[in-house]
């Protein structure tokens, strides 16, 4: 993967804003555990903290020429001219010693908008981050599917990202992940990663991963299953004896498994719901909350393939697996809402803060009672 690496957090200076530097904001955002910083016109730098949008004082509002100075100093050629042929770009940048991170740029009302998210250096373990033991469970199945699924910027790269680790200090597995852009860098320890940038590396999800498929993969890590082609090939990939892995943008198991048959024709849809009842093994849906004594913690809704969750895919009877959840807590399966019941019961999580997480607040409040 290429990236931008600077060796100094004094090198790259803005042209214009006396005394910012972006390796130094980059620094304060280290500094202060946020996740993200925004840089836009005509803003100040503004972190996020804990989920909230926090606007540094002290520094006076960007203006257009300092975010294009911004832009010019952190990018190569190539990126530049991705950017300028499709107004959107997404890359890695590192600072040796400090972070790497997540870099998307696009175009606002005539000029250019920044955010980095902040991606450690180190990949966290499953139960630093206190993932659902099912995790380790399921990255060391053999084959089939298993989704992970939320908002933008609920963890699921990170929660992914630990799955690898621990596959990676447990077995030998061959894995490829393809991701847009790479995030956690991994060095080979039982298992053999290589790791591919969408755009760098290779043209698109579905491209890369017929070709994964012929590089004798045990494991299959897919950045985002958006497309058609890219899910059909994935269920293809799980049925032909691999394990695939990947992300989607819905908010819960049943959302999850309807997106997927829904993107097929009409005239596909029944095959498709036999197939993926045959090949799916888990929906993993998290959240990201604020703690009552400060950081964060991820809530998940835990979809394991039972032969009752089978049939329901088979039979088109989605609407059924929130219930079928909900009752099978000694399967290890549970809704959302029953995670964040837990969260708030013990004191972890406020009230209003599960609140506004939930898809079903009265489900919620029931459970609280």
């Amino acid at each position: 993967m290429r990236e931008q690496k600077i060796c100094s957090l004094t090198d790259l200076k803005t042209s214009s804003v006396p005394g910012v530097e972006i390796n130094g904001l980059l620094k304060v955002l280290v500094d202060k555990g946020a996740s993200d910083l925004h840089i836009t016109v005509p803003s100040p730098p503004v972190l996020r903290i804990e989920g909230e949008l926090i606007p540094q004082e002290g520094f006076p509002p960007f203006t257009p020429r300092d975010i294009q100075s911004i832009f010019e100093q952190i990018t190569t050629d190539e990126q530049k001219a991705a950017f300028h042929r499709e107004l959107e770009l997404d890359f890695a940048y590192s600072i040796p010693g400090l972070a790497r991170f997540r870099v998307n740029v696009l175009q606002q009302r005539g000029t250019m908008s920044l955010a980095f998210r902040r991606i450690p250096f180190k990949v966290p373990s499953i139960d630093e981050l206190g993932l659902p033991a099912v995790c380790k469970d399921l990255i060391v199945k053999p084959r089939g599917l298993v989704l992970v699924t939320g908002a933008a910027g609920s963890g699921k790269s990170t929660t992914l990202a630990a799955m690898i680790n621990y596959l990676n200090e447990t077995k030998k597995r061959n894995v490829i992940t393809i991701e847009d852009p790479i995030e956690f860098l991994f060095r080979n320890n039982k298992c053999i990663i290589r790791q591919r940038d969408l755009g760098y590396d290779t043209k698109s999800f579905y491209t890369a991963l017929v070709h994964a498929l012929r590089h004798d993969p045990d494991v299959i890590i897919i950045g985002e299953m958006r497309d058609l082609p890219t899910i059909s090939t994935a269920i293809t990939a799980a049925e032909t004896g691999h394990l695939v892995l990947g992300t989607m943008h819905t908010v819960d198991s049943a959302q999850s498994i309807d997106r997927i048959i829904d993107i097929f024709p009409a005239a596909q849809q029944s095959q498709v719901r036999l197939q993926l009842s045959q090949v799916i093994e888990a929906v993993l849906s998290q959240v990201l909350l604020s703690r009552i004594d400060g950081g964060r913690i991820a809530a998940f809704e835990i979809m394991l393939a039972t032969s009752g969750i089978r049939r329901l895919v088979r039979e088109g009877k989605v609407f059924e697996i929130p219930a079928n959840l909900e009752s099978g807590s000694l399967e290890g399966k549970r809704i959302l809402d029953q995670a964040l019941a837990e969260l708030v019961k013990t004191n972890i999580v406020a009230k209003e803060e599960a609140m506004m997480k939930s898809s079903n607040p009265a489900k919620l409040n029931e459970l609280l009672r």
